[in-house]
This record gives C-alpha cells, structure tokens and sequence, in this order.
C-alpha cells in the first residue's frame, strides 16, 4: 500500500504542475499574450478550469491588491468574475500579467500559495519569476 504524500510533497507537485501548465500557455497561445489572447485563454478549458470574466472593478479590492477572482455562486462551476484595478483599463496589454497570477485561484483554490501563481504566471509568460514578481510590484507602486 503506498503511502499518502506529505503537505510538502503535495505543494511540490502542484508548483511543478502549474509550471507545466504556464509553459503549456506559452506554447498555446504566445509568445506574447496581450488582451485577445488572454480572453481565449479564459475559454480554454484545458487551461482555466472554471468559467471567468474581467471586469475593471476596485469595489472588492483590498487596499493595494491590484485583482482578484470572485466566485459567481457557491461551487465553482458557477464561475468567477476577476475583479481588475480599473487603473488597468486603459493599458490592456499589462492585464494578462495580473489575471494569470489569479488563475491560480480560480484553477487550485485556497491550496495554491503566491509562489505558484508566481510561477504560474512567469511560466506562461516566459519571465523568470523574479522578473514576474518585480513586473507585479512595479504595477503596485502604480496604485499605491
């Protein structure tokens, strides 16, 4: 009989998974994904588990977060609606980088930890984490 996998052992494998999926994003739909792309991958179910739609909304925003998925309903199937600073709307081509962080959310819920999104997003977008991370608290400063 095997034995269950530790809690380290679960977040290991989920970081590795999300990378795959992030470079499985890149090999999709890049190597440059702006607005389009982005709103295909939304539709991708392949990629994004749950149905989501963007909407340039601060209301549920906590002071300095720059967006978040909220769900539609009680499961997840219901789908999300990811909240984006409206500060956003206006440079469409930065968006990606912020809702792929949230995919991470929407995807593994309260299991996926920042350094997955991370290394979600820095997958999919071909950045090394580091440069993903300064790229998300240069945008911050934005806001602040």
């Amino acid at each position: 009989m095997t034995k269950p996998p530790t809690l380290d052992e679960a977040r290991h494998s989920l970081n590795a998974h999300v990378e795959a999926k992030g470079a499985e994003i890149r090999e999709k739909y890049g190597p440059h994904i702006g607005w389009n792309k982005l709103l295909r991958i939304l539709e991708d179910r392949s990629i994004v588990r749950y149905p989501c739609e963007i909407v340039f909304d601060a209301a549920p925003l906590l002071p300095g977060e720059l967006a978040y998925p909220v769900g539609k309903g009680d499961r997840p199937e219901d789908g999300f609606t990811i909240h984006v600073h409206p500060f956003f709307a206006t440079n469409l081509a930065r968006v990606p980088c912020l809702v792929l962080y949230q995919l991470v959310v929407v995807n593994y819920g309260d299991f996926a930890s920042p350094d997955d999104a991370e290394t979600f997003g820095a997958s999919a977008l071909g950045l090394s984490k580091d440069e993903y991370y300064e790229a998300l608290c240069g945008m911050a400063d934005e806001i602040a």
